[in-house]
């Protein structure tokens, strides 16, 4: 039987989504398995991923692609010419470094924001290579993103600090 990549979504209110796709490059860069992970959103250095070792990152690169958070009211033109920039990346980048696994990091944000059509996510999904796992991060994924997908979870907040009034911590947070 021909091995068949499959497609995970860590989605939710909770904590720890792309801490869990992390966790994924780093096991599978432990099978010497590369890992590309494109991070809508995010902007460089603003994240402790961004600053790892790369003796440890091994066979996993992270580009981020993001000018911060967006805020009701925002002028989303600049956001979806980095999410446009992201995706061409991706696609060019994907093909040709012969990539495990593919993480598109806070990709349900960029849908939910219209940063990207989810018609184009859908025709990328549907037609990425057979040997591609995908992983998608982010609150509020895409209805059609959960019925594509081969493995769900979802993140649900139970108690956090920030209810408490403590901003997000260095390291554990971002």
């Amino acid at each position: 039987m021909k091995k068949k990549g499959i497609t995970i979504v860590f989605t939710g209110n909770g904590k720890g989504k792309t801490t869990a796709a992390l966790g994924v490059a780093l096991r599978a860069s432990g099978r010497n398995m590369k890992t590309l992970m494109i991070q809508f959103i995010k902007e460089k250095g603003t994240s402790g991923e961004h600053n790892i070792c790369p003796a440890i990152l091994g066979n996993i690169e992270i580009y981020p692609f993001g000018t911060g958070f967006v805020f009701k009211g925002d002028d989303l033109r600049p956001h979806i010419d980095m999410a446009e920039q992201a995706w061409s990346f991706m696609e060019r980048t994907i093909g040709e470094r012969g990539f495990d696994i593919l993480i598109l990091d806070e990709l349900a944000i960029a849908l939910n924001l219209g940063l990207l059509t989810i018609e184009r996510v859908m025709a990328f999904l549907a037609g990425k290579s057979d040997d591609l796992h995908v992983v998608i991060t982010g609150r509020n994924a895409p209805r059609e993103i959960i019925e594509f997908a081969d493995v769900v979870t979802e993140m649900t907040e139970i108690k956090h600090v920030y209810r408490k009034g403590v901003s997000a911590i260095k390291g554990l947070d971002y």
